[in-house]
């Protein structure tokens, strides 16, 4: 299923700061001559940091030797990734920021939401919410273990529920799929890919498959593939559409009627005169 950006403003950052990487590697590994630049950049892209507006952008290179069995190989910059993850425009700075004040300081998200907007950070609740999950993904994928919380949410539940959310920062590209238990609403395992099929998301939630854990029901979006994977790992549990994705793909056909209507609105009354606005000190005659 096509996950489509639902009016995603269009930002300019003229004076942002520009950072330019190259890979970590200056020759072949395996020949050791020297690589050759690449002309384009294989990444490029302006983020909102805490500390202001970035323009990141990571040059490629390639071996050069005919000779060598890695010529044409290209090595890219993966310091780019320290800054901000794959297809997001907002710092990892800004992922640690919201986390901490959700976790530690126990803000909700419309707080952090004002907060963020407060420091200069263009961002509604709803992506706010998002940079969380995808906090939450980061700190799962560092090793935490999780095998004990299962257990007692098993033990005080009767089982576990299996949600996974498939979430695609700023509507395009990579895609960054979360596994989360629904009853104690913790993160457990995350996995990233650009094209992802069924089979490697078979493999991923291999290890969580065989945790000697009842599992009550599964929970996802509407994506074919996912759907199929889930039931793969656990044919004999019910399966449900999570509500919320539900519910938000319903309004998507409005979406376009809503651009539409924006549209004319503006064509039509954008010509209009501003509406006259009280001078200082001037006497207001309205009843």
């Amino acid at each position: 299923m096509e996950k489509r950006p639902r009016h995603r403003p269009h930002r300019e950052y003229p004076g942002a700061k520009r950072i330019i990487l190259g890979p970590e590697v200056e020759v072949c590994p395996l020949c050791g001559q020297g690589l050759k630049s690449r002309r384009n950049w294989h990444s490029r892209k302006t983020i909102q940091t805490m500390k202001g507006p970035l323009f990141v952008a990571g040059r490629s290179e390639e071996c050069q030797n005919q000779a060598c069995r890695n010529y044409g190989k290209r090595y890219y910059a993966s310091r780019v990734w320290r800054y901000s993850l794959p297809q997001s425009s907002y710092g990892l700075d800004v992922l640690a920021f919201i986390g901490w004040q959700h976790e530690h300081e126990h803000r909700q998200l419309v707080e952090i939401q004002k907060e963020l907007n407060r420091r200069g950070i263009e961002v509604n609740e709803r992506n706010v919410g998002k940079l969380y999950r995808q906090f939450l993904a980061l700190l799962s994928a560092s090793g935490e273990n999780f095998k004990e919380g299962l257990i007692e949410t098993a033990k005080e539940y009767g089982g576990v529920i299996w949600a996974v959310d498939a979430l695609q920062p700023e509507g395009t590209g990579m895609m960054l799929y979360v596994l989360y238990e629904v009853l104690s609403g913790k993160p457990v395992g995350a996995l990233q890919r650009e094209h992802v099929n069924e089979k490697e998301l078979v493999d991923w939630l291999g290890p969580y498959r065989n945790l000697a854990l009842p599992v009550l029901a599964t929970l996802s979006d509407g994506e074919n593939t996912l759907i199929a994977a889930l039931k793969t790992c656990w044919p004999q549990v019910p399966h449900q559409r999570c509500q919320v994705h539900f519910l938000n793909n319903l309004v998507d056909d409005m979406l376009d009627y809503d651009d539409e209507l924006r549209k004319d609105m503006r064509q039509d009354l954008g010509g209009l005169p501003k509406a006259p606005q009280k001078a200082p000190g001037k006497p207001d005659f309205s009843p």
